[in-house]
């Protein structure tokens, strides 16, 4: 029997050899009969000389073997000998892991696991080595044994501060509405991204819960109570089922001291919430049976009781797959498609606080749980806990995803997960270990761009979150313009743009309200939409007030089409723009609304359809559910709307990618004409405009270079530098070479087309293979272009980024 134990340089090994009669012998007898068969070596002298080591390590070695065998014994005890030989290994063990290396703890790790951190913060080592490391941490004896004495106070002059370090000072992060200073004043770093934002960011003033006087129903909000996750794509029916698994049903408590599942076990008793849950897991797993999310209902909603997620969580990342023996097109999987989830099966445990309270205080730890799967018999295999696992109330919330237009009918789709806080990471991890991607701010402004929906706060600019957003990209935008060389950055002046970081709503709808009441005075050479209304003489280019009343007195149609009169739209601006925004008391005013009727956005969005042909534009619009697009329809509609803005979509016909704050314009009647001549013809050109401040900024550099030399003449006098006066300042900061100074001119005539609107997100389309955007027009502008556009031109429009001069077709449409 030979054992033998190696750790590092040590080896030990333990030989007892057995004869065939079964005895036991040492090592040293085996040895001594095996030399006796071997022929003897050369013979030494007794008296040989000591110093020779050769000659006595021979003959040292023989007198051993020839001493050892008299006293030797002949047998020996099995347990009592196999007990000395561990003793000594556990003495060898001991002194192999005692350190007696110079070296520090981060030295003995291999090259490829060492950083540079590692010499002085301990976290940046492994676990296993952080409390030896904290032992040899000598920075803190070091500090304790040269402790310099208190620094002498001297005096130095600190120069004046000057407005760059006052901006530096007050340098912070702005993210998602929560600062955080760069640097304090001693220098020191912020608080690191890693460290958790509480509650505490919250303003202690904000009330929580809102109560009805009418109806008396209470709403509360549960923002840092309820955490939600989105799931979207087709495999989401997947990655829920294998992810979640209904709770078993469970009678009796495990420990009667312990306060864990003692709600699940108080329901369970009850028969109608066991045949409800029962009821609820047959739904949930029929969505096995069900492809893609879209399939549902829009808004089904499910409530369901699930077990631990961790316990099943799979050894490696895998990617879940859709099983088709459970794609049968079954009777109950037919019956969800038409009525969807019953609404018994919406209820939820997790609207109740206390049993909330009860699941994240009783939740189990990480550190338990591991240790759970170390005591496994079979390492790796699948830990169950039994009664002793928690259990999560949750929610279920189906997303329809696309559902205004005809193309993409279902896209992004998927479900989303209401949990209660604390939760978040039990359920995030497998996840993603079921093959979920992580999408952040903007995956979702993509997604919301691909869905062709808008987004939040960017595309609601009649609210004070969307006009703030507006400030503060402008802002950025602005400094990124000044942080480039002069030499590199894009003279908009001269490239007609009047604007390029914010798009000016207000002045553009007044704009278009003032030419719809006088076109005479809108009279710019190569904007032919107004000179086109004039010459025809349309009635709605210059209503009145006795025309509008006989039209809707004639016509009882057109008043179904409209959702509010003027009054009301009036009240309605001045109710939706004008809100209180602001700390300081400010407010926040919008000149205009956002149209978002449903049966007139129905109405224009069949009025943009192009059709060939005489009779194939009635037959449309009759199918449509709309009206032929007439004065006497046209008139109610822009005396009640005048400053009105529709979100429409934007389809490049040929090349292009459209960019932010790009300018939707009216092509004119030669546009149109050499396109139809033309199928390639990508659109014309914007003639370079003149800078007319140009002369104006070199003044100011000239007469700021003369201002410097006369400073520093006074200060080599020992005179007090003069403060620069406020008006230079002033001029200095509104005149930047390339930017368009002071109030802007008329933006609809400004440029060689009219001005429509603007793009709030533009991009190239990977779903659709062509450059995609999305903005808003004004509503009156829209009118006026449809009405004067040939019925197979209808809704062509022309695009134009804001640094360059080439326009090109686009397709408008709106989706409702």
């Amino acid at each position: 029997i030979c054992v033998k134990y190696v750790q590092k340089n040590v080896q030990c090994s333990l030989c007892l050899c057995l004869n065939p009669s079964g005895d036991v012998r040492s090592e040293q007898q085996y040895q001594q009969q095996k030399f006796l068969h071997q022929s003897p070596g050369p013979p030494y002298r007794k008296d040989q000389n000591k110093g020779d080591s050769r000659g006595r390590g021979r003959g040292g070695r023989q007198g051993e073997h020839q001493s050892s065998s008299g006293e030797m014994p002949r047998f020996i005890t099995v347990s009592t000998f196999a007990q000395a030989r561990a003793a000594e290994i556990k003495a060898m063990l001991k002194a192999v892991t005692q350190k007696s290396s110079n070296s520090l703890v981060f030295q003995t790790l291999p090259r490829h696991m060492r950083r540079r951190a590692m010499s002085h913060n301990i976290k940046r080592l492994p676990r296993r080595l952080q409390e030896v490391a904290k032992k040899e941490d000598i920075l803190n004896e070091l500090k304790a044994i040269f402790q310099c004495s208190e620094p002498e106070e001297i005096c130095i002059p600190q120069p004046t501060t000057t407005l760059i370090q006052e901006e530096k000072e007050m340098d912070v992060i702005q993210s998602l509405g929560k600062k955080r200073k760069k640097e304090d004043k001693e220098g020191d770093k912020a608080v690191p991204v890693k460290k958790i934002i509480g509650d505490g960011t919250r303003d202690p003033f904000q009330p929580r819960t809102w109560v009805s006087e009418t109806t008396g129903v209470v709403i509360s909000d549960q923002t840092m109570e309820i955490l939600r996750y989105r799931l979207i794509g087709p495999s989401s029916h997947c990655v829920l089922a294998e992810t979640l698994k209904p709770a078993s049903i469970q009678t009796e408590m495990v420990d009667s001291e312990s306060k864990l599942n003692d709600w699940w076990v108080e329901n369970c008793k009850d028969s109608e919430k066991v045949s409800l849950h029962h009821r609820q897991t047959a739904v949930f797993e029929l969505l096995e049976g069900i492809s893609s999310p879209s399939e549902m209902p829009p808004g089904t909603i499910l409530g369901l009781t699930v077990g631990d997620p961790r316990v099943n969580l799979p050894k490696k990342k895998t990617k879940a797959m859709p099983d088709p023996e459970k794609y049968q097109d079954n009777d109950k999987v037919r019956q969800l498609y038409l009525e969807g989830v019953p609404i018994e099966c919406a209820h939820s445990f997790i609207w109740d606080q206390d049993i909330c309270k009860n699941v994240t205080e009783n939740k189990i730890s990480e550190q338990e749980l591991n240790k759970m799967r170390a005591q496994l018999l079979v390492p790796g295999s699948q830990l169950d806990l039994g009664p002793g696992e928690s259990k999560v109330p949750i929610l279920l919330v189906q997303q329809p995803g696309k559902m205004a237009g005809e193309d993409r009918p279902g896209w992004g789709s998927g479900w989303d997960i209401y949990l209660p806080k604390g939760w978040g990471m039990a359920f995030w991890i497998p996840l993603i270990y079921r093959g979920v991607r992580v999408g952040g701010l903007q995956e979702a402004s993509k997604h919301s761009e691909y869905q062709r929906i808008p987004h939040t706060p960017n595309d609601f600019p009649d609210c004070p979150a969307g006009m703030q957003f507006a400030k503060e990209l402008e802002s950025n935008l602005l400094d990124k313009f000044k942080r480039r060389p002069p030499a590199k950055r894009a003279n908009y002046v001269k490239l007609g743009t009047l604007s390029p970081f914010i798009c000016p709503w207000a002045q553009l709808v007044k704009s278009w309200e003032g030419t719809v009441k006088a076109p005479g005075e809108f009279a710019h050479p190569s904007s032919s939409h107004a000179e086109h209304c004039a010459t025809e003489g349309h009635d709605f280019c210059d209503p009145k007030p006795e025309m509008v009343k006989e039209a809707s007195s004639e016509t009882d149609e057109v008043e179904e089409t409209i959702e509010i009169s003027s009054e009301d739209a009036i009240k309605a601006e001045s109710g939706t723009g004008t809100q209180g925004f602001g700390e300081r008391g400010g407010t926040m005013r919008s000149d205009f609304i956002v149209l978002r009727s449903q049966k007139l956005l129905m109405q224009v969005s069949a009025w943009c359809y192009p059709t060939s042909g005489k009779d194939r534009r009635p037959r449309l619009v009759s199918q449509l559910g709309g009206k032929e697009m007439t004065g006497d329809v046209l008139l109610p509609i822009l005396m009640s709307y005048p400053r009105a803005l529709v979100w429409v979509n934007l389809s490049l016909l040929r090349k292009g990618n459209p960019e932010l704050h790009a300018m939707i314009c009216i092509p004119t009647e030669d546009d149109l004409l050499h396109l139809s001549k033309d199928r390639l013809f990508c659109g014309p050109q914007e003639p370079r405009h003149r800078d007319i401040f140009k002369h104006k900024v070199q003044k100011l550099k000239e007469k700021k270079k003369k201002k410097n030399g006369e400073d520093n003449e006074k200060a080599q006098e020992s005179n007090p530098p003069s403060l620069p006066e406020k008006e230079t300042t002033e001029g200095r900061k509104d005149l930047i070479l390339g930017l368009w100074s002071g109030t802007l001119p008329d933006v609809t005539s400004h440029c060689s087309r009219a001005l429509l609107g603007y793009v709030t997100r533009g991009d190239f389309s990977l779903a659709t293979g062509c450059g995609e955007a999305l903005g808003f027009v004004s509503l009156t502008g829209l009118l006026c272009m449809l009405h004067s556009q040939p019925a197979d031109k209808k809704g062509l429009v022309l695009l134009r980024t804001p640094a360059s001069l080439q326009y090109r077709f686009a397709r408008l449409s709106i989706e409702v």
